[in-house]
């Protein structure tokens, strides 16, 4: 056990990781359960497995039936919900801190006694299939999901996590449920509690209530590895709809490798600091390298830039929405000139201070509540462990201009890169 200033990390004789930290700064308390499994756990037959097993978690137990768990929550004036991802899925609840005990219960009830009953399987099944064909309707959601299926050969990061259609139609609720069964067991799970309690106290209730559930079997290893791309990878896409959309992402370094932090100021350099997130997209910085050279000229509407923290090896993305009047050729362009710039010219040290300065402020106020708290701890045990969370502004406070040049020169290279246009039908 680990334990300083009202944090503590121990983990239960059923190998249950747990986190709690006190934070007496408002009267609330945020509880989350976190399992290291995602869309990188899927295989082709069962894509989109993990997004649909979330759902059914929300469709009861014989304790709590579909919908009271929610109520509950509601009534105790608190927030519900989860969410799935490539490396993880996760259940949360924030809650006025006295009332925080309901959310281990719930939590604890449904990682062993979700019913899974044929009649709810299949009526979620008519939700996802919307969701997916929802999604297919965003032009940058198509453009993504053909990009990533050619950067990604091998490893299934290359598939989204809603999964393919053929999939969605097909799986039973019998592979639900064994994904479920086979993953969401103690030994697979990371508990994190957050805010206005003792963080004995607050121990001793997650003991009481997830330590009666037996470990589950050891979870099948992800065993694929990426190659290394030998070339420029391509790919167009033509849709519907009036807008152009240019993407184009590199192979990365790990969260375990110095280079991360590096390539982070970098981003933050070129299009603006994003804080930590695994979502994408951050702040527009009006004064970062790409936002004068591709909206500010009016090639593009948009830009941004992404650097999730990933189990595996992921990408550096950058995505722009094309002005009209303009074309993917011309802001892929200017793009690449503003790349080689900065491959050949170090960033100023006056820039690299404002990047990083800004990247810290939006890290900190992404991590400002209770409930960001410990998301990001969670996340980050999922990943590395909670120390790579707490050692984040440390770590991009030593990123040098020579870190940046290094990183910019390995990573942004034409044959590690894979390009990708989104060309609607109007203009094809």
């Amino acid at each position: 056990m680990k334990k300083t200033n009202g944090f503590v990390k121990t983990q239960l004789p059923n190998q249950l990781t747990v986190l709690v930290k006190e934070a007496h700064a408002a009267p609330v308390a945020s509880f989350w359960v976190w399992y290291r499994v995602g869309s990188r756990n899927e295989h082709l037959g069962i894509t989109g497995s993990s997004h649909w097993v979330e759902h059914m978690l929300f469709k009861g137990t014989q304790t709590f039936p579909k919908g009271v768990a929610e109520k509950a929550i509601a009534r105790e004036g608190g927030t519900f919900n989860g969410m799935t991802w490539y490396d993880f899925t996760t259940y949360f609840a924030t809650l006025p801190a006295g009332r925080i005990k309901l959310a281990l219960r719930i939590e604890a009830d449904r990682m062993v006694n979700s019913l899974f009953d044929p009649d709810e399987t299949a009526a979620e099944r008519t939700v996802i299939i919307s969701e997916r064909q929802g999604a297919e309707n965003n032009p940058e959601f198509l453009l993504n999901e053909e990009l990533m299926a050619a950067a990604f050969r091998v490893h299934p990061y290359g598939t989204d996590t809603v999964g393919h259609m053929c999939d969605l139609e097909t799986m039973t609720r019998d592979q639900l449920y064994a994904h479920y069964h086979t993953y969401y067991t103690p030994n697979n799970a990371v508990a994190v509690a957050v805010g206005d309690f003792d963080a004995d106290a607050m121990l001793r209730l997650v003991e009481q209530h997830f330590g009666v559930i037996p470990d589950g079997p050891d979870v099948p290893p992800v065993t694929a590895v990426e190659p290394p791309q030998r070339g420029e990878r391509r790919v167009t896409v033509e849709g519907e709809g009036n807008v152009a959309y240019l993407q184009m992402v590199f192979r990365a370094p790990t969260v375990h490798e110095p280079d991360f932090f590096a390539l982070t100021a970098l981003d933050a350099a070129l299009t603006g600091a994003s804080g930590m997130t695994f979502f994408g997209g951050g702040l527009t910085n009006k004064s970062s390298r790409l936002y004068k050279a591709l909206v500010t000229t009016e090639l593009a509407a948009g830009i941004s830039g992404s650097l999730p923290p990933t189990v595996a090896p992921f990408v550096y993305s950058l995505s722009a929405v094309v002005r009209a009047g303009r074309t993917p050729a011309e802001v892929e362009e200017a793009l690449h000139a503003e790349l080689a710039r900065v491959t050949a010219e170090p960033v100023t040290p006056e820039e690299l201070a404002k990047a990083i300065k800004q990247a810290k402020a939006q890290f900190a106020y992404s991590s400002e509540s209770v409930t960001a708290q410990a998301l990001w701890m969670g996340f980050s045990e999922v990943f590395a462990d909670y120390t790579w969370f707490e050692n984040y502004i440390a770590n991009l406070s030593a990123v040098t201009v020579e870190d940046v040049q290094r990183v910019a020169q390995k990573y942004l290279k034409q044959s590690n890169r894979t390009v990708g246009w989104y060309v609607p039908q109007s203009n094809a």
